[in-house]
């Protein structure tokens, strides 16, 4: 049994995860996922300058890549917990709420990837190199969001007695039903679980740190570095997934998104190794048509001399 003291110890959750504004409810979720797309935009474009790239352009392949990444996100968490919105008990309307949790990661960067590689087309810019540039901040967003599972009281570990252990709080709504979502803690505490979110917002962290440390040591480019984001993001989630306890599918006994981690390292590995050496030099990063602008100019000067 947990005595008091050793309970006092532990991270506490929020009491809450949703507030009231007049008739506007204010999800931590939704905010937290705004936030960390727009330190991803600012500094990515920042990023995408520093290398020779026209400022602003991060901001216009994010018109297509954040779409196409919340609906990739959220196809992936209903796909693979199919059975919480079509199973026994469960509500398919729910599948559309995506405002109450529920992104898959996976799903986000293969569909925002389709979007990015879209915007990229129309804009005339090589993907991989923009790929290199965005990545640490697309992790960097990914850990801001991981604030908002610790609001929601969602994606923790198994029951633990370590001494950072994350209290999970009972929550009802105004009618003194249980609302894990959206109700308010009553402050009684249900169970001491890994706070598995601050392990993997930790990784994310520490491996944003290594990929710009990286970039700046070697200057690698055509993709590698995002291979690097990619091969790094997945080895930690593989792990955490080990210690996470929330409902997901499994096969053969082994959660699902832990073969998704491994399958996908190998692939960001195999493509790192592959790929092209050095970088884009600047003149490769312009728009298309201010290039073909610039060898045509250097075209007719060559002519007329």
């Amino acid at each position: 049994m947990t005595s008091t003291v050793d309970v006092l110890a532990y991270i506490p959750s929020p009491p809450q995860g949703v507030w009231t504004v007049g008739p506007v409810p204010v999800r931590a979720y939704a905010l937290f996922i705004i936030i960390g797309i727009v330190v991803a935009v600012v500094w990515g474009d920042r990023r995408w300058a520093a290398r020779g790239g026209e400022k602003g352009t991060v901001l216009d392949i994010a018109i297509w890549a954040v779409p196409f990444g919340l609906i990739g996100g959220r196809l992936y968490h209903v796909a693979t917990d199919w059975s919480t919105y079509f199973g026994e008990g469960g509500d398919p309307v729910d599948a559309l709420k995506i405002w109450q949790g529920g992104l898959g990661i996976w799903g986000a960067v293969l569909l925002g990837g389709v979007g990015a590689w879209i915007g990229c087309r129309v804009r005339g810019i090589p993907l991989p190199a923009l790929g290199d540039a965005v990545a640490p901040a697309i992790l960097l967003a990914q850990a801001i969001g991981r604030i908002g599972n610790y609001f929601n009281q969602e994606l923790y570990g198994r029951e633990t007695t370590l001494p950072w252990g994350l209290k999970i709080f009972q929550r009802i709504d105004a009618s003194g039903k249980l609302d894990t979502l959206t109700g308010t803690s009553t402050g009684v505490v249900e169970r001491i679980v890994h706070p598995t979110f601050l392990y993997e917002l930790t990784w994310n962290l520490i491996i944003v740190v290594l990929l710009v440390w990286v970039d700046r040591r070697h200057r690698i480019g055509h993709g590698r570095l995002f291979a690097l984001y990619v091969a790094g993001y997945s080895a930690g989630r593989f792990f955490v997934e080990l210690l996470r306890d929330d409902y997901a599918t499994h096969i053969a006994g082994i959660r699902i998104n832990s073969y998704t981690s491994a399958i996908v390292f190998t692939g960001a590995v195999i493509y790192f190794l592959a790929a092209k050496r050095g970088r884009e030099t600047p003149e490769e990063l312009q728009p298309r048509n201010q290039r073909d602008e610039t060898d045509d100019g250097a075209a007719e000067k060559g002519t007329t001399t």
